[in-house]
């Protein structure tokens, strides 16, 4: 064995020994803090009306409006949604929808600017292209929404037809992201998504076609029946259709939460192993095509108002993922969807059926939430730090909140073993992550999550 073989073999062995210690553990992904299954009834529609009325003027706003509805289950889906084969039910959705927003609306006394419109799901695209339109022109006639504000959709390219796109253009939307997972055959059908490249790619052409350049893509790893060289494959092909951004997700299987997952065989999934293969793989790829990488899972072409705020230090991240929007509130609007307000967090109800019924009650839907304290903010600061960049200055966030570092932790002695490992710089003010610690950022971050430890909830695994 030669001494570069030998060093090979030994630096395998250590990468396998961190992800067997940190990669196995069940962790957050840290959209928010305190993350949504610590929020409770004590917060409802009548403290959501308060924290509404506290707005004003000079609080930008984000808002944010969630479409449960798909015509097809895929079985990895891990968000909330019901399948509509029939439109009647969406379009009865969209009138209460409407409703909400007007609710909301006349409970902030003078709404601040709007300066970022996010569309999610389900499939927002499964609102008809009258429907979009009618919502899109009650948002901008109940709020002040800038020239320059960026809205975003999320996109099911099998169901995007000509007049949706023509719909999308007219009303402004700016970005548009694609959900396009994986492109193998075998892959797409264990997950009951048959999605062919050459439909991905008329439909991109039909987006460009119309003025909406800025393209956003997600792929997917940790498929069941998905190996490096498919994962390899699919964004390679991506790569193609020159998206602005990139977001690589592991797949979270989570059947204790979402029962359709227990369509997916257990030991059709990748290793943990190969789920980290197939990580790095792709990275590889989108770097050496210059994208900029952003967090733990997005990637950015230089320029991208993205890539500028990861520069910047003004990376921010929220329940979409990571974004540049720092408005001061985060309106939700649709069943189980999540506000974020000064004064804490609200979440609709999730079933659809029962958030129709509130909302044509009494115009709003909030069943739980959390009101955050001076401490979950200094945490939060420092959870979203790590989140964002590689290094966080504890000790200056802790001085301006006028508390002092021990009082983060009772123990640092998890930090000392993290700096033993390898996976962080830690002097007592400021953390720093490492290259070999970036996989296993949200085990760093849980760390200075004092809900974790208290709460029943499960998490998927950091890698």
């Amino acid at each position: 064995m030669t001494p570069t073989t030998k060093m090979m073999r030994m630096a395998g062995a250590a990468e396998h020994a961190l992800l067997q210690k940190y990669g196995t553990r069940n962790v957050p992904r840290y959209t928010s803090y305190p993350t949504a299954p610590h929020f409770h009834e004590d917060i409802n529609a009548e403290v959501y009306k308060q924290w509404l009325g506290a707005l004003g003027a000079r609080d930008s706003l984000s808002l944010y409006l969630h479409v449960p509805f798909c015509k097809q289950l895929c079985w990895y889906c891990g968000c909330a949604m019901q399948v509509a084969r029939k439109y009647g039910p969406v379009s009865e959705y969209a009138r209460v929808l409407e409703r909400e927003i007007e609710t909301v609306a006349d409970h902030i006394r003078q709404p601040g600017t709007v300066r970022h419109i996010h569309w999610g799901g389900g499939s927002p695209n499964r609102l008809n292209a009258h429907d979009f339109s009618s919502l899109m022109a009650v948002l901008r006639n109940r709020f002040p929404v800038a020239e320059d504000a960026e809205i975003a959709i999320e996109i099911d390219p099998r169901s995007l037809d000509d007049s949706l796109v023509e719909a999308y253009a007219l009303a402004g939307i700016t970005r548009a992201s694609l959900g396009l997972q994986d492109f193998t055959p075998a892959v797409q059908a264990a997950i009951n998504r048959e999605q062919p490249f050459e439909l991905v790619a008329d439909r991109v052409g039909a987006l460009r076609a119309a003025g909406i350049n800025a393209l956003n893509f997600d792929l997917m790893y940790g498929l069941p029946h998905q190996g490096v060289s498919d994962a390899v494959r699919s964004v390679k092909l991506a790569l193609t259709l020159e998206p602005s951004r990139v977001a690589v997700f592991g797949y979270a299987h989570v059947p204790w939460m979402r029962k359709h997952q227990n369509l997916i065989p257990t030991e059709a999934l990748p290793s943990p192993e190969v789920r980290r293969d197939q990580a790095e793989a792709m990275a590889e790829i989108l770097l050496s095509a210059g994208y900029v990488q952003i967090g733990i899972d997005h990637f950015a072409r230089p320029g991208d108002s993205m890539a500028e705020a990861a520069e910047a230090g003004t990376l921010k991240r929220n329940f979409q993922g990571y974004t540049t929007d720092a408005a001061s509130a985060l309106i939700g609007f649709g069943a189980s969807s999540i506000g974020a307000l000064p004064g804490g967090y609200v979440q609709n109800i999730a079933d659809t059926r029962l958030y129709e019924e509130s909302v044509r009650e009494t115009g709003l839907a909030v069943t739980r939430g959390i009101a955050v304290s001076a401490d979950d903010r200094l945490r939060r600061q420092i959870i979203e730090g790590l989140m964002c960049g590689d290094a966080v200055d504890v000790a200056s966030l802790c001085a301006d909140a006028g508390i002092d570092v021990s009082a983060l932790f009772d123990d640092a002695t998890p930090l000392k073993e993290m700096q033993t490992d390898g996976l962080i710089n830690w002097n007592g003010k400021i953390l720093e992550i490492n290259s070999p610690g970036r996989p296993y950022v949200r085990v760093v971050a849980a760390f200075f999550d004092a809900y974790l430890q208290t709460g029943k909830a499960r998490h998927s695994g950091a890698v």
